[in-house]
């Protein structure tokens, strides 16, 4: 099954393709399963990994869906320009399948037509009725 995210800009996978997120794992059984909706994100981390590949995949749905609606914007604009490239998880706190809450940090790196930049960045998650959302996020300098 083929999945392109809502914006033309965005990447075209397959099932076989192997997940932007870094885990090494075909797109079918990582992040896949989560944007279709078949799967949960177990942890905070599976959740942060699953918002970078709708990123990468230009699925504002996905991102939306999956933000705390407290913080969530109205809707999401995602620059074409931008291509999400690599993900690197730097550490977490607590986000466990046992934790209501905890904090990702990671390095994203991307490319626009200035470059290539790096997004360094501490996330913070909540458990919302069973269910792993995104707050907010520092980003570190």
């Amino acid at each position: 099954m083929a999945t392109k995210g809502s914006d033309t800009a965005g990447v075209t996978l397959s099932d076989d393709d192997r997940c932007p997120c870094g885990s090494g794992d075909p797109y079918g059984r990582c992040c896949g399963p989560l944007h279709r909706g078949e799967a949960a994100a177990p942890t905070a981390e599976r959740l942060m990994r699953s918002r970078f590949t709708a990123f990468v995949l230009h699925d504002a749905r996905y991102l939306l869906a999956t933000w705390h609606p407290t913080t969530r914007p109205p809707r999401l604009h995602l620059d074409a320009d931008v291509r999400w490239q690599r993900l690197l998880i730097l550490g977490h706190s607590a986000g466990g399948p046992f934790d209501d809450e905890g904090t990702v940090e990671f390095e994203a790196i991307f490319r626009t037509p200035e470059g290539r930049g790096v997004q360094h960045e501490n996330s913070r998650f909540v458990r919302q009725n069973g269910l792993w959302r995104y707050v907010s996020g520092v980003v570190e300098a």
